[in-house]
């Protein structure tokens, strides 16, 4: 059996769950407290982050590299475009959600709501809570802009770029952190990605002091 090492809001561990899921690669889910940096996930993952993926007999760390590596195995159903210039496209908007948006957004709710109380290190720094709650109206008008244009965020066929946006706000709207009256586009794009059949074991996810919102698995939200 594949194993995946995760946590439930880690939005990397997402991204790669809704990538196995879409390619119906079956998985047993491991929940991983990574920030404790115990002797054998450490050996499992030297660099001391989440997902593993034990695949195969083998230890694959970094999302987007297990992702890839995932396509290449199973390219059916693909989440790449055949063409240079989309492959391109997918792969800056997978960066730009795993770096940028999770570095501007991300890691200042998610990090202070969240972690923080998880890892006992105090109260929210009320700063970031601010700032990643005035820049996520930046990145909820760039992928509205996007989708203006486009059927999906990358172009016209849904690809890891649709996962990787949707693994972020996967784990804000579980804290209650996305406008989503901000962008018509955004909405119907995330309602559309959300009633995947993929996309149901997140939406069952459930942390323990951190109960679900009433709207979060509800697919008319």
């Amino acid at each position: 059996m594949n194993r995946l090492y995760h946590f439930p809001l880690s939005p990397f561990s997402r991204k790669v769950r809704l990538c196995l899921a879409e390619k119906k690669i079956e998985v047993e889910l491991v929940e991983e407290r990574y920030w404790e940096q115990d002797a054998e996930f450490l050996r499992r993952n030297p660099a001391g982050k989440v997902p593993i993926l034990k695949m195969g007999g083998r230890l694959l760390a970094d999302s987007t590299a297990i992702c890839e590596y995932l396509e290449e195995l199973h390219p059916t159903p693909a989440l790449f475009p055949r063409d240079a210039e989309g492959r391109y496209e997918t792969r800056r908007l997978v960066a730009w959600f795993d770096d940028k948006f999770h570095a501007e957004v991300t890691s200042k709710l998610i990090g202070e709501r969240v972690f923080r109380k998880l890892m006992g290190t105090g109260y929210p720094d009320s700063a970031h809570v601010k700032s990643g709650a005035r820049a996520i109206k930046y990145h909820l008008d760039y992928m509205g802009h996007l989708l203006d244009q486009r059927r999906w965020l990358a172009g016209d066929q849904m690809t890891l770029a649709d996962f990787a946006a949707a693994a972020q706000l996967s784990c804000l709207d579980y804290i209650s952190d996305v406008d989503w009256n901000r962008s018509e586009n955004v909405k119907d794009w995330y309602a559309k990605i959300k009633s995947r059949p993929s996309f149901r074991s997140l939406l069952a996810d459930q942390l323990s002091g951190f109960p679900q919102p009433r709207h979060y698995a509800d697919l008319d939200f």
